[in-house]
């Protein structure tokens, strides 16, 4: 398998259970990012925004197996990085449980693009 193709098109064949269960978790963080971000609005919105279009470009790059060891590689820091700013800005705990749900779903993108990312080295 290449790292890119260049033909247009979701390439299903390659995609395993580990890569589904990857693909749930960032778009359970992609639309926690929408609904938390518009419901802050402002410069949140924008933020929420920008976070939630990187993991939608993770996600096209693996279906559409396009450099898919870079996007396991960059999806790893950006996730943790919403992480430690999600920490950082928010008083925890209490913790809402829309932002347990998504610091879940980005626990399990960290453990499943760490797994692939070794797998493809």
């Amino acid at each position: 398998m290449s790292m890119a193709h260049s033909n247009a098109g979701v390439d299903g064949g390659s995609l395993t259970p580990l890569h589904w269960v990857g693909i749930v978790a960032a778009a359970v963080t992609a639309t926690a990012h929408v609904v938390l971000g518009v419901r802050a609005g402002g410069t949140y919105l924008v933020l929420f925004l920008f976070a939630a279009l990187g993991f939608g470009a993770g996600v096209a790059a693996v279906v559409f197996d396009y450099r898919r060891r870079l996007a396991y590689a960059l999806g790893i820091p950006f996730t943790a990085g919403q992480i430690v700013l999600w920490y950082v800005l928010n008083d925890v705990p209490p913790i809402p449980t829309s932002h347990a749900v998504d610091k879940v779903a980005q626990v399990v993108l960290i453990a499943v693009l760490a797994v692939l990312l070794s797998r493809e080295s």
